[in-house]
């Protein structure tokens, strides 16, 4: 078995080293359809390949660039596979909430955490495109990533909707621009807003809050999303804060889009 082993590992480190050599023969050998490796040893191999490298170093970084080239070109292709198979909990999901026209002919949908610094730079954006396209759907991810505070917090935005849907929105904009996201603080805000902080805290507990948390957790993974913000619109991403201008071009993009 040992054996078995070691003549599979030193074939395949031939066969690599000869599939190199290949990839890096000069047009002659090719010409000549001759395999410059065939029947060689492995240190002979090695020594060609090692002799290639020293001669033409500028090969290695090619041949990094275009590696990152293709990892970056599947990593896209692969994300837009999972915009098109996720877009139902992206857009439906009857526990996200949802702001701005629930029936406008396009969705911004924003991956945020209460807690991020970025999320709140771009809320008077959000706000601004609100109020100027009565056509926009806005869909709120909460995705708490930044620690307890984070996860009050979205769990206290989620259960609010169990009270009134209507005033979510409200409850949003004023945890994004708390300084105090402690249960005291939370409960201060709930109750300015004009919910019923008890009921509030109850909520927050509930396994619907917690199911609708872990869906995005897992949502987010499966679209690459590594931070927040994040935000998906038609049929693209768009990791980190960005400016107004930038979002209202992509709306209007994907709203072109839709019509054609």
């Amino acid at each position: 078995m040992m054996e078995t082993t070691s003549r599979i590992r030193r074939w395949s480190r031939t066969a690599g080293l000869a599939a190199v050599l290949a990839a890096m023969t000069t047009q002659q050998a090719l010409t000549d359809e001759v395999d410059p490796a065939d029947g060689l040893p492995v240190e002979q191999v090695e020594k060609i390949v090692r002799d290639y490298l020293m001669r033409e170093p500028e090969i290695i970084y090619q041949a990094l660039e275009e590696l990152q080239r293709r990892q970056a070109a599947a990593q896209v292709e692969q994300q837009k596979l999972a915009l098109v198979s996720s877009k139902d909990q992206l857009l439906n999901d009857p526990a996200t909430p949802v702001a701005g026209n629930p029936d406008g002919d396009v969705a911004l949908v924003e991956f945020f955490d209460y807690r991020c610094g970025y999320c709140r730079r771009v809320l008077s954006s959000m706000q601004a495109l609100m109020s100027e396209d009565d056509q926009l759907k806005v869909v709120f991810k909460e995705l708490p990533v930044l620690g307890e505070d984070s996860v009050r917090a979205a769990r206290a935005a989620l259960a609010s909707q169990m009270q009134d849907k209507n005033l979510y929105l409200d409850f949003h904009l004023a945890l994004m621009t708390a300084d105090d996201l402690s249960a005291e603080g939370i409960r201060a805000i709930a109750a300015e807003i004009g919910f019923d902080p008890d009921q509030l805290e109850q909520d927050m507990d509930s396994e619907g809050v917690s199911l609708a948390i872990d869906a995005n957790y897992q949502l987010a993974s499966a679209l690459g999303i590594e931070g927040t913000p994040a935000f998906v619109i038609g049929e693209t991403l768009v990791p980190g804060a960005v400016d107004k201008q930038r979002l209202a071009s992509l709306i209007e993009e994907a709203r072109a889009a839709a019509t054609n």
